[in-house]
């Protein structure tokens, strides 16, 4: 027969074996809570980089002012944009509302930098008619220029020509604005493929000004050090890094693409040469972005 100490050691047992199943059952009904917050988060947080952060193309506009620039170009428009990768994030729809919004702006200058439809995207004849189409209503005073991108293949190349822009490929261009002071835009191809005494071939002619305004369009940022090192550059524009894409800060990006990984962010200042860099307007692989929203450029140019 148990004693009464016994009995109440027992009771007391049972206590604590209650007070711990209770303790267990807060501890899973916590970590679930937990888990389930965890997933919300991290569902949200994709929904938004997949469907929102690659939509809503933003218009950064800038003032640019040289002491250089002829008096015709005071005043000068300039829209830059890169990297659409359609086929990715954007589509025809898309490219409808792009042209709209650079024809609203009545830009003087068109520049592309890049990288025109998806690595992974199988554009159909039909449909890159119909890219021609509205690529050929963006209307330019000056003219629309474009460097190809390292995804960009020879059929991009037509597809460019018969949108009306002139590609540069390791190549330069004397552009006048109404009088006979021109400007002097060059452009370079993909890192694979480049012969800089050939492109920057106007600096070894003797009659030639060698304080003209000079604009360098490439798609590889990275590439700005070795030609600034030789050759004098006002304003450098180019694509590819996508401002990196992905990012945590500003200064802390997830990914740096090959030939942009040192100049990714959206503006640098090198010495005489104001580089800016396109975050780009598509989104490709992994199709999505973070602190890193889908943008073109608008530069106004100005003596002072």
């Amino acid at each position: 027969m148990s004693t009464r100490e016994e009995k109440n050691r027992e009771i007391q047992e049972e206590l604590e074996k209650e007070e711990q199943r209770k303790k267990r059952k807060k501890l899973t009904i916590l970590c679930f809570k937990i888990i389930l917050i965890i997933i919300i988060l991290v569902s949200l947080f994709l929904l938004y980089t997949k469907y929102i952060s690659t939509n809503g193309i933003i218009i950064k506009e800038k003032r640019i002012v040289n002491k250089k620039l002829p008096e015709s170009f005071h005043g000068a428009k300039i829209i830059h944009l890169s990297d659409l990768h359609y086929g990715s994030t954007i589509y025809l729809e898309d490219i409808k509302s792009i042209v709209k919004k650079i024809n609203y702006r009545k830009p003087d200058l068109i520049i592309f930098t890049g990288d025109l439809i998806d690595e992974n995207y199988k554009m159909k004849s039909e449909e890159s008619e119909k890219l021609i189409e509205e690529l050929n209503k963006l209307s330019a005073s000056i003219g629309k220029y474009a460097v190809l991108g390292d995804l960009d293949q020879e059929n991009i190349s037509t597809i460019l020509r018969q949108s009306s822009f002139t590609i540069l490929e390791n190549s330069s261009d004397l552009i006048y604005n109404n009088d006979h002071n021109p400007i002097l835009i060059t452009g370079l191809s993909p890192s694979n493929n480049q012969d800089m005494e050939k492109t920057f071939s106007y600096y070894k002619e003797e009659s030639t000004n060698k304080k003209i305004y000079h604009i360098v369009i490439m798609h590889d940022a990275d590439n700005i050090d070795k030609i600034i090192n030789h050759y004098p550059v006002d304003l450098a524009l180019a694509g590819n890094s996508l401002n990196g894409q992905i990012c945590l800060t500003k200064d802390l990006c997830l990914i740096k693409k090959e030939g942009s990984k040192k100049y990714f962010k959206e503006y640098y200042k090198i010495n005489q040469t104001k580089l800016f860099v396109s975050s780009g307007i598509g989104s490709p692989n992994p199709y999505f972005r973070f602190m890193a929203r889908p943008s073109i450029n608008f530069f106004r140019l100005a003596m002072k």
